[in-house]
Formats: structure tokens, C-alpha cells, sequence
């Protein structure tokens, strides 16, 4: 009996100590979503941007330091988003019929949220059959498929499928421009203004070379968009309208995946194309060149120059280098860190060995802890140089202890020595 009164008084001096400690200190915050107020969290850490689509460029070889025939060019890896070679990428431009990587997207977007579906019959309005340009003749009332609208765009570039889906999409062309221009913003292709869903020349319409490797590497992201940018040959109405692929790349480049064509007299020949080979995939953008022959050449090289030069890995793992963060004055002693694998990182080849992750961890923590709050980051290093982060959080949240909490343990530690 003796030793249960001494035990029992030892508990109850450990638990008021907790206690005590815990009115001592600041009140506690209610529990706040990250992004959305209440105190600033892990300041220390080195700062994390989730949203970084096109980080600065890595250094090229000699063998592409030559001017491209285009005003603008870059090539990306798709992974990444890393900057892999660039020229003039931010001079704007007039964009062609590039501009239906955008009107793509949100189709792509809204048939994954279930706003459409492919089975979706549209009807083509006026304004919709009176579009110029490249199409595929569609006439007043008459009625397409989702699914046949997206190849007739995806594949032969036609402005009044174009049209058409954006009026389904988003009520009117106004409408779907302003959703147009809002995705624009969200995806920080800061020199972009669209003014049309075609292409067709028209001012204040522009684009630069990054913002459309941005909206390509969004759009290719989609398996579905791949089941019609690499249709080389088609058919619509049943045989009468022939569908052929503006972009030669699909028929004739190993790897080709896509993506988009544009020509006018003010934006010249650009193409946006993309392709995978070997777990690596790449998104080269070229605009502004003389003519059809010279885009595809620029592009066959940035892709060429890509995968001869660039290889794709997948850093080790870091399990073994995590531990639990200490919290202090919560209800339970630590918390484990956890993270989203990042994927494959683009390295220069023979440089796959030299691949490392670097940890940076807090060594404790204040309570409360909220789940997926940030912990620390790892740097993805290649030979010394950083080429990704990504942040390591809490697996689980932690309540801060307070006197009620305290007193509540104390009772049932009581009853559970009686």
C-alpha cells in the first residue's frame, strides 16, 4: 500500500509539472489549415516552393550554342520542369494555333472532374461554323461528339472544333477566355494574354516560349490527351472528312508523344513537341521560325540534344535517414516525418552516381502540431548542385497539453494503480 501511495505521488508531481509548464506558456493557437492564417510556421527551414514549374536554366553544351532558326525556343524536362536549354524564352510572341494547348487543357480538366464527358454531343453554333482558318467544315446546328471535336482539334488544329468545345466548356467564347486567362494565372505564365481560343492573329493575343512549355507540360500530364496527340492519320463523318496530323514529329520521331502546331503570318511556324524515351520525357517549344521545315528541325534537335545528353534517375531513399521530432509541451512526446516520393530527377548522363538527397530536420517542435505541417526539407543534389527539394511533414497531429489534459491523465493513471 505504501509503495501504490508513493507511486501515486509521483505521477501526480510529474503530471502537475506538465501542467504548470503548459500554463506558463502561450496560449495555444486553434488548429489552422497550412495557407490559411494563424502564426507562421518553421520560418527556420530553408523556403519550399510547391508551385517552381520552370526552375532556372542548367548549363549546355557547346554543341547548341548556336542560334535555333526561331525567335524563341526552350526544352524542358517534363518530370521537372527543369530548364534545360532556352533562347529568348520570355520574349512575347504571337502563338498560333499553340494556343489550343490552353483550350486543351481545360477540356482535359473538366472530362477528369466529370464537368464532360467524351459522349457529350455539342451543337456548333453560328459563330462557331463561321471560324477561318484551318477546320473541319463544321456547319450551323450540326452535331460532333466530345470525343470527335478533341480530334479534330488535337489532330488537324481545326479553329471551329476549337470553338465549339469552348462554348460547350464554358457557355461562350467570353467565358471560356476568362477561364483561359485565369488558368493562365494559376499556372504563372505570366506573359501570356489570350484574347481568342483559335490562334488566329489578333491584338493583345501573345505568349512567350516558357508559358508554353508550362501549359504543355500541364496538358501532356493527361493520359488522355496522348490517345489523340499521337494519332498520325483519322477519320470523321463517317470517312468523308480525312484527318491528318499537322505534327510530323508523331509519324516520324521515335518517342513522339505530341503535342501542338500553330502557323500564322504573325506568329510564323511554332510547334510545341513532345516525347519519352527511356523513363525520360521532354517538352521542346519553338516559335517563330521561317517556315514548317525549320520548326520541326529546331525542335528535332532541342530533342535529340535532350535525350543525348540528359538521362532521368530516381534518387535513393531516405528512410533510414529519418527520425521522430521532438514537441514539446504536447500530449505526446515526437512526431515521425513523411514525404511524397518525388519521382525522377533529370541529370546530366554519367553524372547518375553523383545523385544525393541532403535532410534537413528540426530538432523539436511546439505543440500544437498539426498533420502535414512542415518539418524540414530534403535538397536533391547532383556533384554539389541543388536540382529539386521537397519538404518532409508530420505524419500525425499532436494536441498542446493543458491543465485540463494534464488532470485528466493524473485520474487515470489514479485509478489505474488503485
Amino acid at each position: 500500500m505504501a509503495k501504490s501511495a508513493i507511486a501515486l505521488m509521483i505521477a501526480f508531481i510529474l503530471v502537475l509539472g506538465l501542467a504548470l509548464a503548459a500554463l506558463a506558456s502561450p496560449p495555444p493557437y486553434d488548429f489552422v489549415e497550412p495557407g490559411k492564417g494563424g502564426p507562421a510556421q518553421d520560418t527556420y527551414l530553408p523556403l519550399y516552393d510547391e508551385h517552381e514549374y520552370l526552375p532556372a536554366a542548367l548549363s549546355v553544351s557547346a554543341t547548341m550554342s548556336e542560334a535555333l532558326p526561331a525567335v524563341s525556343a526552350i526544352l524542358i524536362d517534363q518530370q521537372t520542369g527543369r530548364v534545360l536549354f532556352e533562347q529568348n524564352p520570355d520574349e512575347q510572341v504571337a502563338p498560333a494555333s499553340i494556343t489550343k494547348v490552353m483550350t486543351l487543357l481545360l477540356v482535359m480538366e473538366a472530362v477528369e472532374s466529370g464537368r464532360i464527358s467524351l459522349q457529350d454531343m455539342v451543337t456548333t453554333s453560328e459563330e462557331a461554323a463561321s471560324m477561318g482558318g484551318s477546320q473541319i467544315w463544321l456547319e450551323p446546328g450540326e452535331q460532333m461528339s466530345v470525343d470527335e471535336l478533341l480530334r479534330a482539334v488535337t489532330i488537324a488544329s481545326a479553329n471551329d472544333a476549337s470553338f465549339a468545345l469552348a462554348e460547350h466548356i464554358g457557355g461562350s467564347e467570353t467565358g471560356f477566355l476568362a477561364m483561359m486567362n485565369n488558368r493562365a494565372a494559376e499556372l504563372r505564365m505570366t506573359g501570356t494574354n489570350f484574347m481568342n481560343v483559335t490562334g488566329l492573329d489578333e491584338e493583345g493575343h501573345y505568349t512567350t516560349a516558357r508559358d508554353v512549355a508550362i501549359a504543355s507540360r500541364e496538358l501532356i500530364s493527361f493520359e488522355l490527351i496522348q490517345q489523340y496527340s499521337t494519332i498520325w492519320m483519322d477519320d470523321l463523318r463517317g470517312g468523308e472528312t480525312q484527318l491528318v496530323n499537322t505534327n510530323r514529329l508523331v509519324r516520324f520521331y521515335e518517342g513522339a508523344t505530341g503535342l501542338k502546331t500553330g502557323t500564322t503570318s504573325r506568329a510564323g511556324s511554332c510547334l510545341s513537341a513532345t516525347a519519352t524515351r527511356d523513363g525520360l520525357s521532354l517538352v521542346a517549344v519553338v516559335m517563330g521560325s521561317p517556315n514548317s521545315d525549320a520548326r520541326f528541325a529546331a525542335a528535332r534537335g532541342l530533342l535529340d540534344f535532350g535525350f543525348a545528353h540528359y538521362t532521368s534517375v530516381t534518387p535513393p531513399s531516405i528512410e533510414d535517414q529519418l527520425t521522430p521530432v521532438r514537441v514539446l509541451r504536447g500530449v505526446e512526446d515526437s512526431v515521425m516525418p513523411v514525404f511524397e516520393a518525388p519521382g525522377s530527377y533529370v541529370v546530366e548522363k554519367g553524372q547518375a552516381d553523383l545523385i544525393e538527397q541532403v535532410v534537413t530536420l528540426a530538432e523539436d517542435v511546439q505543440a500544437p502540431v498539426y498533420p502535414g505541417q512542415v518539418l524540414g526539407s530534403v535538397d536533391v543534389m547532383v556533384d554539389g548542385s541543388l536540382v529539386g527539394s521537397y519538404p518532409l511533414r508530420a505524419a500525425d497531429g499532436v494536441d498542446r497539453m493543458t491543465f485540463t489534459r494534464a488532470f485528466g491523465i493524473l485520474v487515470r493513471s489514479a485509478l489505474t494503480m488503485a
